[in-house]
């Protein structure tokens, strides 16, 4: 009995002792995970503001992305229209042909003309290009009195990217039949693919042509230029036409009917010549010739000739009688 009361403090105190040590590692397994996560929490704090930073930084290459985006290259065709009243059309002409010449384009159509009172006139058409457009526009309107101005821009762009990328598939079609020519065994089959070759090809040519004509109505604009003399002022302007003028007026519409009197005469004469020389050959050639119609002869009866009717005498008036 003592036994058994003598082991059973020593199993309680050792029962005691172990939950004491449990106890503690309990506590010290907390403190270090609070520890733990203490430092991770750091470790967080200090990491966050780099990628904050990280954060900002893409959001501004984000935003100067938006803000820059890739500029495509436009294909526009220029054109506009001057016309300009100048002193003097040749030198004007020639300032114009040196303007066009110094900033790398040429001269191409150009026409000359007079009016009824001398004044020259002049159209020529300039290539420049474009880059240089805005400039050779600006010099061409200071060469004199600017009457008129149009200006146009077409923006091709879609058509010159179609035109290319046909021109792309159609160069690769051609390539293809080239390939199954040079495959084909039967007479039958290559003149077929002759035909097919010719018809793409033609195709193809006409894209290039297409194309050439794009690229030289985008790199150089077209400028229209009409120049003019100035008309020569009148010594004194008077909008109420005077004498002098009424007279002038009559005079010019005199010789105006004068003149289209003589254009109808000149148009009727030749028509007029004519049936006089018809007419003189009737006369002369062929009415003589006609046979003459007889005289009528005087009506006859079975006993003779019919006697002629003799007038009836007339009475004699009341004064013959009285003088007789």
């Amino acid at each position: 009995m003592r036994a058994l009361h003598s082991v059973r403090p020593v199993q309680a105190l050792a029962a005691l002792l172990l939950a004491s040590a449990l106890a503690l590692a309990g506590c010290s397994g907390a403190n270090d995970s609070s520890s733990s996560d203490a430092g991770g929490g750091a470790a967080d704090k200090a990491a966050a503001p780099g990628a904050q930073q990280e954060g900002a930084s893409g959001r501004g290459k984000a935003n100067g992305s938006r803000k820059a985006p890739k500029l495509t290259a436009n294909h526009i065709i220029r054109t506009a229209s001057l016309t300009v009243q100048v002193k003097d059309v040749p030198k004007a002409l020639d300032e114009a042909r040196t303007t066009t010449e110094n900033a790398g384009g040429y001269v191409g159509d150009e026409t000359t003309s007079r009016d009824e009172k001398g004044h020259e006139r002049t159209r020529v058409v300039l290539r420049v290009p474009v880059d240089k457009y805005d400039e050779v526009l600006a010099d061409l309107q200071g060469t004199g009195k600017l009457l008129d101005r149009t200006a146009k821009a077409e923006d091709v762009t879609d058509q010159v990217v179609d035109v290319d990328s046909r021109i792309k598939s159609q160069r690769a079609s051609v390539a293809r039949v080239r390939e199954l020519m040079d495959q084909a065994t039967k007479l039958s089959d290559v003149v077929e693919l002759e035909g097919e070759l010719s018809s793409r090809e033609a195709d193809l040519e006409a894209l290039l042509a297409q194309q050439a004509s794009l690229k030289d109505r985008t790199s150089l604009a077209t400028i229209t230029l009409s120049l003019s003399e100035t008309p020569v002022k009148k010594a004194a302007e008077d909008d109420d036409p005077g004498f002098v003028d009424a007279l002038a007026g009559g005079w010019d519409a005199f010789v105006t009917m004068l003149r289209w009197l003589a254009v109808a005469f000149g148009a009727v004469l030749p028509f007029a010549a004519v049936a006089a020389l018809v007419v003189l050959a009737w006369l002369r050639l062929v009415r003589p010739r006609l046979p003459r119609r007889p005289a009528p002869a005087p009506a006859t009866s079975a006993l003779g000739p019919l006697p002629t009717a003799r007038p009836a005498p007339q009475a004699p008036s009341p004064r013959e009688n009285d003088e007789d």
